[in-house]
């Protein structure tokens, strides 16, 4: 996407992959469409309606949780929206990225223009122009359990009206009303009911969500990569390297969209390669860590199709409690603040990461045999020239993959379960979103290692085998013979392990 075509929140559905790709863009420019802005004052007018006709109505003119039906005077209420947001900006730890900030933001302002939440089209407005202007609140990382991600959203909102911290263009920390100053920015001055729907929204596990997903869409290409790169390496030195798993017919016999594309994919990527040519020689069937990768591969992308499906629900919803229907004309108390049905595709998402890294990690294993055949070799040269060892690949890498998988195994523990209840037991159950994402980032980031490992073990043996009289005329697919010759690049380049895992990691991962 162009970075100079504006992204246009309207009223139209909104995907997640364009949430994303305008948050990762700190200089793409945000505008509210005509239509969006004027649902949003529609909806500003249903709530002072409801203000004006005297009845309670939740965090308009009552207290919140346990104070839900105390009363809060008239004259208090300007005074209540700052209680409001100070109240709620407690949360702790480290804070979050620019770009998850950015996120966070862009989700609430999407939430504003779905028409449920009752602010102005200036405190709208407001949010717009803390995106546009380069203000990047600091948002401390813990203290949501997922019913409404509060402090995160509390923190943004502290910096709208001038109170708060903030990042510079230096990084440094600075008290939101400097940002606000610097960015030629007035804080904002809350209306009756505005503090509530500032911070009454999934915007983090929302936001931040959309940018794990754009996370697991590259890992679904890397580990087909590395998946193809073992293929031409144990035909070359085990007699494997079996297509049959990856035929068409065999796709074709079970109808799971993920699974057909997974297997299109390796073949892609193996086209033109002597894989492709029957062989007398080759095993009958592979380890099921080969055999059976369309089906997890298959099953992997199914996993981040219902996550994205569950993303572009709650994006395109409204979460908002008290929620204002326009439609109806009414504010309604509710429970659309609870986005069970994400929070558990966060969790499914991290078991099938397991998976991968179990059957990635196999495949390594499968690897380190001839790995060691050519050490072994390469010493004896080294012994009988009287030069130092030089080594390409360093040493044992499978023992990192075997310690990324056992914190996979780990993360894939059930997350959402641990919440207590709160606020004198009428909050008793949430969803813990906001951990299920953090524990889903960790997830992705051990399996984009692993599977990175993978690629490069299997790069080294491929180049090595180069050279090898036995291994001329096998020709490598032209998909992984372009990826061969990029990794192998980083591998002559002799870099330290983590170095060379982490510059992998880029290379496949984006």
């Amino acid at each position: 996407m162009d970075a100079a075509v504006p992204f246009l929140i309207g009223i139209a559905h909104v995907r997640a992959a364009e949430v994303a790709a305008a948050a990762i863009d700190p200089g793409r420019r945000v505008m509210l469409s005509a239509d969006a802005i004027d649902l949003i004052g529609l909806s500003r007018e249903v709530l002072e309606h409801a203000a004006a006709s005297g009845r309670k109505v939740y965090g308009l003119n009552t207290l919140l949780g346990s104070g839900r039906d105390e009363h809060v005077d008239q004259d208090a209420l300007l005074a209540y929206q700052v209680q409001v947001v100070r109240y709620h900006n407690s949360g702790v730890g480290a804070f979050l990225s620019p770009a998850e900030a950015r996120a966070i933001m862009l989700t609430r302002l999407i939430g504003f223009s779905r028409g449920g939440s009752g602010v102005r089209p200036e405190s709208a407005q407001s949010y717009l122009e803390l995106l546009n202007r380069g203000v990047v609140p600091a948002i401390p990382r813990t203290g949501s359990v997922g019913s409404s991600d509060l402090v995160q959203l509390a923190a943004v909102a502290a910096v709208a009206i001038g109170e708060g911290q903030a990042f510079g263009r230096d990084g440094r920390l600075m008290p939101g009303a400097l940002a606000l100053s610097d960015a030629g920015l007035e804080p904002l001055r809350l209306a009756p009911g505005e503090a509530l729907a500032l911070v009454s929204a999934n915007s983090y596990s929302v936001g931040a969500g959309t940018l794990a997903l754009r996370r697991l869409r590259r890992l679904e290409e890397a580990a087909d990569v590395a998946l193809a790169l073992s293929l031409e390496t144990v035909a070359r030195y085990d007699g494997g390297g079996n297509l049959s798993p990856f035929s068409e017919p065999i796709q074709a016999a079970k109808a799971v969209d993920g699974q057909w594309r997974a297997a299109a994919r390796v073949r892609e990527l193996l086209a033109g390669g002597w894989l492709e040519d029957v062989r007398d020689d080759v095993s009958v069937q592979d380890a099921l860590s080969f055999r059976s990768a369309p089906q997890l591969h298959g099953a992997f992308r199914a996993e981040v199709d219902a996550l994205e499906a569950a993303l572009d629900v709650e994006l395109n919803g409204r979460g908002d409690n008290p929620l204002v229907d326009v439609h109806s004309g009414q504010v309604l108390s509710g429970g659309n603040f609870q986005p069970v049905q994400l929070a558990l595709r966060f969790e499914g998402m991290r078991l099938a990461l397991a998976h991968l890294g179990i059957s990635s990690e196999r495949r390594i294993a499968k690897l380190y045999p001839p790995q060691r055949a050519i050490r072994r070799r390469h010493l004896e040269a080294a012994v009988d020239d009287g030069d130092l060892l030089s080594e390409e690949l360093p040493g044992l890498l499978w023992y990192s993959a075997a310690g990324l998988l056992a914190e996979l195994k780990a993360l894939a523990a059930p997350a959402t379960l641990g919440a207590p209840t709160l606020s004198a037991d009428v909050e008793d159950h949430s969803t813990m979103a906001p951990l299920a994402l953090q524990q889903l980032e960790q997830s992705l980031d051990a399996a984009e290692k692993l599977v990175a490992i993978e690629a490069l073990t299997a790069t080294y043996l491929l180049v090595e085998a180069e050279g090898d009289d036995e291994a001329a005329g096998r020709r490598l697919g032209k998909g992984t013979g372009e990826i061969t010759a990029r990794l192998g690049a980083l591998l002559a380049a002799r870099l330290p392990a983590a170095s060379l895992v982490e510059r992998g990691r880029e290379e496949l991962c984006g």
